[in-house]
């Protein structure tokens, strides 16, 4: 059975309904567990994260970069990083911002350089934009173009990502976990 944790920080809800889209994809893959955990609850339990196979890292893009309080969840795990305890999971990431660009890459490569310093397995996005092949930037899945994790737009005064976006995150999810699968039937080979 592969194991997923999805690591996420919140701070208005719209990151909690990406990571949400992101599990239900992980969870669609048959021999894989998903779960989520906010940022604080891991920082406060960290052991619960040393089943997983994989941690998909989850935040806003605030200011630029992700949020103090995901970064306080990176911070929390520095003797994790001195123990190479994550080394060789898989790891991933997603994060979601008012704007289109909103310097959403620039999140996911703190993310990535996290995991990287964690000797973590990064997972790509895995499809190209309009993959679905739909037509049209507001409807089409990896519409705004990333190949490094998931991206999500939520418009200010919106409730919740677009949904182009919350469906690129489920099928990123599932993505992660077919990974997952693999990796971890190859760790017993």
């Amino acid at each position: 059975m592969a194991t997923v944790a999805i690591v996420y920080h919140s701070g208005y809800g719209h990151t909690k309904a990406q990571a949400e889209a992101v599990q239900r994809g992980a969870a669609s893959v048959a021999g894989t567990t998903a779960s989520l955990l906010t940022s604080d609850e891991a920082s406060k339990d960290l052991s619960a994260l040393d089943p997983a196979d994989c941690i998909i890292f989850g935040c806003p893009t605030y200011m630029g970069g992700p949020s103090a309080q995901f970064k306080q969840f990176i911070d929390a795990a520095g003797n994790i990083w001195l123990s190479q305890g994550w080394k060789d999971k898989l790891a991933a990431g997603f994060t979601n911002s008012g704007g289109p660009s909103g310097d959403k890459l620039a999140t996911l490569s703190q993310l990535w350089m996290n995991a990287m310093q964690h000797s973590m397995l990064w997972v790509s996005q895995g499809f190209l934009p309009g993959a679905d092949g739909t037509g049209g930037t507001d409807r089409e899945l990896n519409r705004l173009s990333s190949y490094g994790g998931a991206m999500a737009q939520s418009p200010h005064g919106s409730t919740a990502p677009l949904p182009a976006d919350l469906a690129s995150a489920e099928r990123f999810g599932r993505r992660v976990a077919e990974v997952t699968v693999r990796w971890v039937k190859g760790k017993g080979a």
